[in-house]
């Protein structure tokens, strides 16, 4: 594996980390609260950006217009199951959810979400280097590598990681930070 595959494969790990921290509330309206949800569409399980224009006319309001009018009822019904805690709005025609500001109690528990996430993509990261270890090792075992050439380049595997690391937990406190702005 490359110095480029391993920093690419490191960096894939980062966004997916980082559109999971998206899904995160913070106190003002976002569409992308919604990219986890699946509406039930004809018997599929289909992505809510795939039926719908989703909008934030202000702070406060996401707004969702289906392409399809049949829809409505069951993205309507995928909001109201759903763990994020809205109640969506149906006018016939446009739902509109009313995002209420977080209380306290509810900021701490998203600063725990992004914790978890970025824990989970820290493990992503360690297992891509674990990974381009186990490959030099066999590489200096078959006679590829010197002693020094392996010890070389898993250092400079260290060292990438260490940097994605220190990204990862840079979005994790900007996260943080964006949760706890009231």
């Amino acid at each position: 594996m490359s110095k480029q595959d391993l920093e690419a494969s490191m960096q894939k790990s980062v966004e997916s980390t980082q559109r999971m921290f998206n899904t995160i509330r913070t106190g003002r309206a976002n569409s992308s609260l919604l990219d986890r949800i699946t509406v039930e569409y004809y018997g599929a399980e289909t992505p809510l950006k795939s039926l719908a224009t989703l909008t934030t006319p202000d702070s406060q309001t996401i707004q969702i217009q289906p392409f399809d009018i049949s829809a409505l009822a069951g993205i309507e019904k995928a909001i109201a199951m759903s763990e994020l805690g809205f109640t969506p709005n149906n006018d016939g025609k446009i739902i509109r959810i009313n995002v209420p500001p977080l209380t306290e109690e509810r900021r701490k528990e998203f600063c725990k979400l992004a914790s978890k996430y970025a824990e989970e993509g820290k493990v992503a990261l360690r297992n891509i280097r674990r990974d381009a270890i186990d490959r030099i090792k066999k590489q200096e075992k078959e006679g590829d590598f010197s002693e020094d050439q392996s010890r070389d380049e898993q250092e400079g595997i260290q060292k990438t990681l260490d940097k994605f690391i220190g990204l990862l937990e840079k979005h994790l406190a900007d996260k943080e930070a964006d949760i706890l702005k009231v």
